[in-house]
């Protein structure tokens, strides 16, 4: 199965955000499009992300579903969610798969294509 799942991200830089007496994070929100293309319902099971930071930090973060949900997408349909990531530098990036169950109880791992964060106007 190949091409079941299309998955657009755009993402946006918010500011700047004091997490302790020495240290800022960059706050970035990232609005993310799922659209199915299968000819049948999938449900959206699981969740991998790999954020990296401009240090080459890497944090990995899995769980089940998206912004506490586990939605059913029909053929054709698109959802749709918005959600929010912290960085210790001013560009990263952001990459995973999600995995979808399909109507017979199959599994599809779809991936999320390398998306970049950045404060606008910063180089690395």
């Amino acid at each position: 199965m190949t091409d079941l799942i299309s998955i657009h991200v755009d993402t946006k830089y918010i500011g700047t955000q004091q997490k302790s007496e020495d240290s800022l994070v960059y706050v970035f929100s990232y609005t993310v499009n799922i659209t199915n293309l299968s000819e049948r319902p999938m449900t959206l099971k699981n969740r991998y992300w790999l954020i990296t930071n401009g240090n080459g930090e890497k944090v990995e973060v899995r769980g089940e579903g998206v912004v506490g949900e586990q939605p059913t997408i029909n053929p054709n349909d698109t959802f749709q969610y918005t959600s929010a990531s912290m960085l210790k530098t001013q560009v990263g990036s952001m990459q995973g798969y999600y995995e979808f169950e399909c109507t017979d109880k199959s599994m599809y791992k779809a991936p999320i294509p390398v998306f970049r964060l950045a404060v606008p106007n910063a180089l690395h």
